[in-house]
């Protein structure tokens, strides 16, 4: 046969075994098993005793072997800089080299004791190097130009295969990033102590990221400061540290400048304040984003891991978004918290104001008495001789009647202070208003607020404290009288009046619960005098204020109820 047909034959099968290579990588998107298929068949291609796949890792700089074909366990160890030994020479310059007598090399690190040749070409993606792929053997002068020529073909296939399998992995960190994230964002969004948001926040950052510590910084009201508020897997040293300055802090220039910011090293940076503390809790690569919220930053979200690692924009813009979804969590767990605290201080308004009321009627019930007792006292005439000691006793009962006349005026002129200042009110706003400081309450006992208010209803005269007052209490009542949930109905309406010509001259507020219902004897008493109340829990003074109230106002209120048939309260403003 001749030389020309053994050519043409040898070829042809490393055609076909490119061919068959081709199919083989092609059929897997695991980097480390592609890299594993290509080796093999490249060791086996080259008849070669041995070889490895070597990438460029941009973290630490180093070359480090991703597959390995013959080579001792302990080779994966093997990390080189750009530039030493032959692999890094293939690297920096981006040749192949063909190496016949390894030993005569000084560039040679030797690793296998037999090796005597060694062939090796970059791996280039996207015409950047980043690795080598090589073959070794136990023969002098082992590989020919052709072999160079087939093991270029294979790193080009390589490469291709690198580069796809490196999109798909982005492109899997990516969606479980996202499917992670959107976890998270139920969780943070689902809690409302502020406290319990912080915890959240920092250990989902932590898992999220894969990383050995977060930390949650808020600026204080000063903005000059940034606290510790929560942290996941921080030692002693960590949580103790001193507070950080915006100014003078690196984090604090992620606060300013309201931009991610990583240090691939915290234990040896410059810029880190708390080098010693790093290096005691074995914390390294630093990713830090800020927390936004209506465009002004609230503090600073970090997480640190526990070996070198470079963060991905992926990574960055990952926790980004968990950190905008924090804010707004933080912000909304800040709302509520001051939603309970107005809750409550219209639940204090609501107990003065029925101390004022009780107080102005105490003093009305006891003026007519006190008033019969000074026409009785003054038409006795009770005059006695000068040393008698009765005299002084009448001239004392007269001092205290009096006294206790100016006590009584007193409390009448502090009540009259409640009388109200009529502006004119938009209902619907105020009831909307009141959904919203009340939502939460209504949430926690299951309880469905439904409202059907009319768009165009014309303002009322009326004070709206005093009216939000009276809204309130009609809320609070229906929530205590649904405590296994329901549905609260608030509808508002104008009322046509016939001497107006149809026109509206009233406007409607109606509650409609379907609770427990009332009596006719509760209907009764419902707006009895605040002095006559018969229940046992709470103020008792609850309808009797809103009677008051809608009084003032020139108004009307009436009750529909059953028992267990629920209760509809309706209130008439004039217009």
């Amino acid at each position: 046969m001749s030389d020309e047909l053994i050519e043409l034959k040898l070829r042809y099968e490393r055609l076909h075994l490119l061919h068959q290579v081709s199919n083989v990588i092609h059929s897997t998107l695991e980097p480390r098993l592609a890299l594993q298929l290509i080796l093999r068949e490249a060791v086996r291609l080259m008849r070669a005793s041995s070889g490895s796949v070597a990438l460029f890792n941009p973290t630490t700089g180093l070359l480090e072997i991703e597959a390995a074909h013959g080579l001792p366990a302990n080779a994966s160890r093997l990390k080189l800089r750009p530039g030493e030994g032959i692999t890094g020479w293939v690297m920096r310059a981006g040749k192949p080299a063909s190496v016949g007598e390894v030993s005569k090399d000084p560039r040679y690190v030797p690793l296998l004791k037999d090796v005597c040749s060694e062939l090796a070409v970059p791996l280039e993606v996207n015409g950047v190097v980043r690795g080598v792929i090589n073959v070794d053997s136990n023969r002098p002068n082992a590989f020919s130009a052709a072999d160079q020529d087939l093991l270029q073909e294979l790193a080009r296939q390589a490469a291709g295969v690198i580069h796809n399998t490196w999109l798909y992995e982005q492109l899997r960190l990516k969606a479980r990033l996202l499917e992670s994230l959107l976890s998270v964002g139920q969780t943070i969004n689902s809690t409302l102590n502020l406290d319990d948001v912080f915890k959240v926040v920092t250990r989902e950052a932590c898992q999220l990221m894969a990383g050995k510590m977060s930390s949650l910084l808020l600026l204080d009201e000063s903005r000059e400061w940034l606290d510790l508020r929560a942290s996941c897997g921080a030692g002693a040293a960590y949580l103790n540290k001193p507070r950080l300055s915006v100014a003078e802090s690196l984090l604090g220039i992620v606060v300013r400048r309201k931009k991610p910011l990583q240090v691939e090293n915290v234990q040896t940076s410059s810029r880190y304040q708390n080098i010693e503390i790093a290096r005691g809790e074995g914390l390294i690569s630093l990713l830090s984003v800020p927390l936004v919220f209506g465009g002004q930053a609230i503090g600073a979200l970090s997480v640190y891991t526990g070996q070198p690692h470079f963060f991905s924009n992926e990574e960055i813009r990952t926790l980004s978004a968990l950190a905008d979804l924090s804010a707004i969590a933080i912000e909304k767990a800040r709302l509520y918290e001051r939603i309970v605290d107005v809750e409550e201080q219209l639940r204090r308004n609501e107990k003065l104001s029925a101390l004022g009321l009780l107080a102005a009627e105490v003093a009305h019930e006891i003026r007519n008495p006190l008033t019969v007792m000074k026409m009785l006292y003054h038409s006795l005439d009770l005059k006695f001789p000068g040393g008698d000691p009765r005299a002084k006793d009448a001239q004392i009962m007269g001092e205290k009647m009096e006294h206790l006349n100016r006590i009584v005026e007193q409390i009448l002129d502090f009540a009259r202070t409640s009388e109200p200042q009529f502006v004119p009110v938009n209902l619907n706003e105020l009831i909307e208003e009141l959904g919203l400081l009340t939502r939460h309450k209504l949430t926690q006992q299951n309880i469905q607020l439904v409202h059907k208010l009319q768009p165009d209803l014309p303002p009322v005269p009326a004070d709206a404290s005093q009216l939000e007052q009276a809204f309130l209490n009609l809320i609070l009542n229906a929530v205590e009288a649904m405590p296994k949930g329901g549905k609260l109905t608030i509808i508002s309406r104008a009322l046509p009046s016939p001497e107006a010509g149809g026109k509206p001259s009233r406007a409607l507020v109606e509650f409609k619960d379907t609770g427990q219902g009332m009596t006719r004897e509760q209907r009764v008493r419902a707006f009895s005098s605040l002095l006559k109340t018969t229940r046992r829990e709470g103020t008792g003074l609850g309808l009797a204020i809103v009677a008051r109230i809608t009084e003032a106002h020139r108004g009307r209120i009436e009750i529909k109820s059953r028992p267990r048939r629920g209760t509809a309260i309706r209130i008439t403003l004039p217009l």
